[in-house]
C-alpha cells in the first residue's frame, strides 16, 4: 500500500508558484512619448507646405489733381489721325516705280509711285497727230469761208453756195475741237500714271510693289490692288476717348486733360478737349470726346491705346464719384478696362475679386471700383492663386 502511494506520488507534476509581473516602468512611457513627439515634429518639418507664399500690399487712397480742378474722370481710347490717306491711282495700270518705304517722310507733290504709261503715251501721240490734221483742215477752210462771205456780200455767189461752204468750215472746226479734247483726255490719263502725295506726312503702310497691277477699286477674285501706300499727317494726331454718358457733363470743350499712353505709362502729355461729339453710342452708353495733344512727341503713334484724365472744375466734381484707390501694378491682373485682384482675408485665405481699372502708370494702377483704401492684397504670385487658396505672408509692405 505504501508502495502504491509512493508510485502515485512519483507521477505527480510539481507546479511552481506563479510569477507576478510588475507595472511598466515610467521611463518606458517617457521614451515612447519622446519618440512620438520626434516623429510628429519630423513629419511637420518635412511635410510640404501647401500654402502659396505671397507678399502683402496695402491699397492706398488716390490723390486728387492740382490747380483748381480735380482729375476725377478717366476715359480710355486711341490715338487717331485726322488727316490720313491711302494713295491709289485714278486709272488701272501696272506699277513701275515706288519711291518711298514705311517710315519715310513725304512732302506735298512728291511723286510716290508711277504706273506703266506706254499705252497712254501712244494714245496721246495718236490724238496729237489727229489734232494736227484737224488743225490743217480748219486752217485751209477758214480763208475759203471768209472769201465766200465777201463774194456773197458782192452778190457774186448764191446763198446756197455760201451755206455749203459754211457747213464745210463748221465740220472742220468741230473735228478740230474734238481732236483737241481727245488730246486733253489723253494728257490727263498720262498724268494719272503719276501718283503724288496730297500733303506732308509719313508713310505708314506700303501695299503695292513694282510689277503689281493697281486700280481705283480692287477687282473681285483677282490680285489687283486698290492702294499703293498710306500716309499720315503726324501733326493731325489727337486722342479720341469714350466717356460714360453718366459723367459727360463733367467734360467741357477747352478743358484741360492729361494723356497717358499704355506704351509709355510714365509719359504725361498735356492735352485739352477739342470737342464733344454730339451723339451717344447706344450699345456702349458712351459719348466720344476728341482731345488735342498739346505737346508733340515722336513716340506718339496712330492707333496707340491711351487713357485721358480730365481736369474737371470743382463745381462739376462734387457729384457722386466712386472712391479712387491705387495699387502696385504687380497686384492686379489687368484685362483692358477691368482686372482681377486677390484680397487677403483674416483666416489666411484669399478672395478673388474683379475690379474696374482707371489710369495705369509704371508706379500704380488706379482702381475705380471694387476696393477700399486699407484693403490688403496679394502683391505677387497672382498667376498661382485661386479663389479660396491658403497663403503664407512673406512680408508686408
Amino acid at each position: 500500500m505504501n508502495d502504491k502511494s509512493s508510485l502515485l506520488d512519483s507521477l505527480k507534476i510539481e507546479r511552481s508558484a506563479p510569477v507576478r509581473r510588475g507595472a511598466p516602468s515610467p521611463l518606458l512611457y517617457a521614451a515612447v512619448a519622446v519618440v512620438l513627439l520626434l516623429a510628429a515634429g519630423g513629419a511637420w518639418y518635412f511635410w510640404p507646405d501647401s500654402r502659396v507664399p505671397v507678399h502683402a500690399v496695402t491699397v492706398s487712397a488716390s490723390g486728387g489733381g492740382g490747380g483748381g480742378g480735380a482729375s476725377d474722370l478717366d476715359a480710355s481710347g486711341y490715338v487717331v489721325a485726322r488727316r490720313t490717306a491711302t494713295l491709289s491711282a485714278k486709272i488701272q495700270g501696272k506699277v513701275t516705280e515706288v519711291n518711298f518705304e514705311e517710315g519715310q517722310q513725304v512732302k506735298t507733290g512728291d511723286i510716290v509711285a508711277r504706273l506703266d504709261d506706254s499705252n497712254y503715251l501712244a494714245t496721246l501721240r495718236q490724238f496729237q497727230a489727229q489734232a494736227r490734221q484737224a488743225k490743217v483742215a480748219l486752217d485751209n477752210n477758214a480763208p475759203i469761208y471768209t472769201r465766200y462771205q465777201r463774194l456773197k456780200t458782192e452778190g457774186a455767189i448764191s446763198t446756197d453756195a455760201l451755206e455749203n461752204q459754211r457747213t464745210i468750215f463748221d465740220n472742220a472746226r468741230t473735228q478740230y475741237d474734238v481732236a483737241v479734247a481727245a488730246v486733253a483726255l489723253a494728257q490727263a490719263n498720262l498724268a494719272d500714271t503719276v501718283v503724288r502725295a496730297p500733303f506732308d506726312g509719313i508713310v505708314t503702310v506700303k501695299v503695292a510693289q513694282v510689277g503689281e497691277v493697281v486700280a481705283p477699286s480692287a477687282q473681285s477674285g483677282g490680285s489687283t490692288r486698290s492702294g499703293i501706300m498710306t500716309i499720315v499727317d503726324m501733326n493731325s494726331l489727337e486722342v479720341q476717348v469714350d466717356v460714360s454718358e453718366n459723367y459727360i457733363e463733367r467734360v467741357e470743350a477747352g478743358g484741360a486733360a492729361t494723356i497717358h499712353l499704355d506704351a509709355y505709362p510714365e509719359l504725361e502729355i498735356p492735352g485739352s478737349v477739342i470737342a464733344i461729339i454730339p451723339t451717344a453710342d447706344q450699345s456702349k452708353g458712351t459719348v466720344a470726346v476728341r482731345v488735342r495733344i498739346n505737346k508733340k512727341d515722336s513716340r506718339i503713334l496712330p492707333q496707340m491705346a491711351a487713357r485721358v484724365s480730365f481736369m474737371t472744375a470743382p463745381e462739376k466734381s462734387s457729384g457722386p464719384v466712386a472712391a479712387r484707390v491705387t495699387v502696385p501694378p504687380a497686384a492686379v491682373i489687368a484685362n483692358g478696362k477691368t482686372g482681377t485682384v486677390f484680397l487677403l482675408k483674416d483666416d489666411g485665405t484669399v478672395e478673388k475679386r474683379d475690379v474696374a481699372l482707371g489710369l495705369k502708370t509704371a508706379q500704380a494702377v488706379t482702381i475705380l471700383s471694387g476696393l477700399s483704401a486699407g484693403d490688403r492684397l496679394a502683391g505677387d504670385g497672382l498667376d498661382k492663386l485661386h479663389d479660396g487658396d491658403k497663403v503664407k505672408i512673406l512680408e508686408q509692405s
